[in-house]
């Protein structure tokens, strides 16, 4: 990674500073990229915004800046986007401090701000090395998300279409998933649906997938691929639930979008499984209902007091291998199984061995 420290006075970074809300901020004559098409707004609070023209007013030092080197002498904003556009928005005359307005300062109070050094260090290096360093210098600050660094690190041609079609405010992807009721939980804006997506389409390898199609014209692949992915959720689970937004769908499909599935089926196990009061986690039956996996159920735990009783029934006796042991080295299991019908109460809890009952589960 190569880094330089750079001394740049506020008024050549301001110089051309727009600000085009979701269409991103550029600056530095229009050669510095503060704020990328579609990703995070502005999210400082008033009192951090007036820190930021106190701290220049004053001459005291603000924190360095991040500055990615890109091709054709241009720059993206790798860290301290949000003084950045703190600076520009007061300088543009977008909020007062104090009650005045940068036109509001004398002459000289503005030169003051317009000749104040910014400490800027300029990055160039592998996709890694950045991605590695933006996470280390966005430690500290306003919270990142983690879709958010890696858009800092593999821009090109194919992410500024993947923000048009997941990151933008009433974007295709929101609209489609919102379709008929929620499939995603989260924000457009903050990268949620980008990252979802990704992650579907890579099994989770999204830096990988990222990195093979950064210089793509378009990301119609991925487009296309959620797409396929809302269309089999609404024709296999035909009764929406809120439910349904906190279940991963595309790991779902990858896996299960050949089968011949009955909708009718399922929907009628569904509605079952949602009166359980033994299943606690209710989004986990859509997976539980393909899998069969009792793992996303979450099934009601004995309490206390009945792992107590049959413990006292038993006598401290393993009901397997027919051991005493102290209720700590013991394990509540069900002797009619969950899913055979076996409810989570005081007659259907028996005491066994850890290794008994672990042998018997399978873990």
């Amino acid at each position: 990674m190569k880094i330089e420290l750079h001394k740049i006075l506020v008024r050549d970074v301001v110089e051309k500073y727009k600000d085009s809300d979701e269409e991103g901020v550029t600056a530095y004559g229009g050669r510095l990229d503060i704020r990328p098409k579609y990703q995070r707004e502005f999210v400082y609070t008033g009192k951090q915004r007036d820190a930021v023209i106190e701290t220049i007013k004053n001459g005291f030092p603000l924190n360095v800046m991040y500055w990615m080197v890109k091709e054709g002498g241009n720059y993206e904003m790798l860290d301290g986007q949000q003084r950045t556009i703190s600076i520009g928005q007061y300088i543009n005359g977008d909020f007062s401090l104090n009650n005045h307005y940068f036109h509001n300062l004398t002459g000289e109070e503005q030169d003051q701000i317009l000749n104040y050094e910014l400490m800027i260090y300029f990055c160039e290096g592998t996709d890694k090395e950045r991605l590695d360093w933006f996470r280390i210098i966005n430690i500290a600050g306003a919270e990142l998300t983690d879709q958010e660094i890696r858009n800092a690190v593999y821009t090109g041609p194919w992410l500024s279409d993947a923000k048009l079609k997941f990151s933008k405010t009433g974007c295709a992807a929101y609209l489609l998933a919102n379709d008929d009721g929620s499939l995603l939980k989260g924000s457009p804006i903050r990268q949620d649906y980008l990252e979802t997506a990704l992650s579907w389409i890579n099994n989770g390898e999204i830096e990988e997938y990222m990195a093979k199609h950064q210089h793509d014209k378009n990301a119609d692949e991925l487009w296309e691929y959620f797409q396929r992915v809302v269309a089999w959720v609404r024709k296999t689970f035909t009764n929406y639930r809120n439910e349904m937004a906190s279940v991963h769908w595309g790991e779902l499909y990858n896996q299960f979008n050949t089968q011949n599935l009955n909708a009718k089926k399922l929907e009628t196990e569904i509605t079952e499984l949602m009166q359980d009061e033994d299943v606690t986690k209710k989004s986990g039956i859509y997976p539980y209902v393909l899998t069969r996996e009792e793992k996303h159920l979450s099934i009601r735990t004995f309490t206390e007091n009945m792992k107590r009783e049959a413990y006292e029934r038993q006598k401290g006796i393993c009901a397997k291998c027919e051991k005493r042991f102290e209720i700590q080295e013991m394990e509540a299991d069900h002797i009619t199984p969950w899913h055979e019908g076996g409810k989570t109460i005081a007659k259907n809890c028996q005491m066994l061995c850890k290794k008994d009952n672990r042998t018997k589960s399978g873990k």
